[in-house]
């Protein structure tokens, strides 16, 4: 499952150079990851409220292309592996058929104390398996 959404350029996003800041493009792929989470059944505010998290490990990002100020953008979300503990998301960030950049996200998820543990079977949905 490839999930999108879609957000526009805002311009205090916008470095000295008038395109978005390169930092600003880690909010950009959490807010998709987010929105992929929501769109797959997966209960973040459970995960939370019940005392685990899911971190981001690892971030690559290649940039290619820059974004201006109103620019609407689409970010593509999907899993690309999985392990007992974590896995790994693929996502573009496109503006039309442009590709701004493209990043892979390793994630782990955490108990109480911030250590790497197994996925209770409540919140291991398909969507988070690549295969699924």
């Amino acid at each position: 499952m490839i999930h999108e959404c879609t957000l526009r350029v805002r311009t205090y996003e916008c470095d000295a150079y008038g395109h978005v800041n390169n930092a600003v493009y880690l909010h950009y792929l959490e807010y998709a990851r987010y929105e992929y989470l929501r769109a797959i059944g997966f209960d973040y505010p459970g995960v939370v409220k019940a005392g685990f998290g899911l971190y981001v490990a690892r971030v690559e990002i290649d940039y290619k292309k820059s974004a201006l100020p109103d620019d609407e953008l689409v970010i593509q979300s999907w899993p690309i592996k999985r392990g007992a503990v974590s896995g790994v998301m693929q996502q573009k960030i496109l503006r039309g058929q442009d590709l701004i950049a493209e990043a892979k996200v390793t994630w782990a998820f955490v108990n109480a104390e911030g250590l790497p543990t197994r996925l209770p079977a409540q919140w291991d949905v398909p969507g988070l398996h690549p295969d699924r």
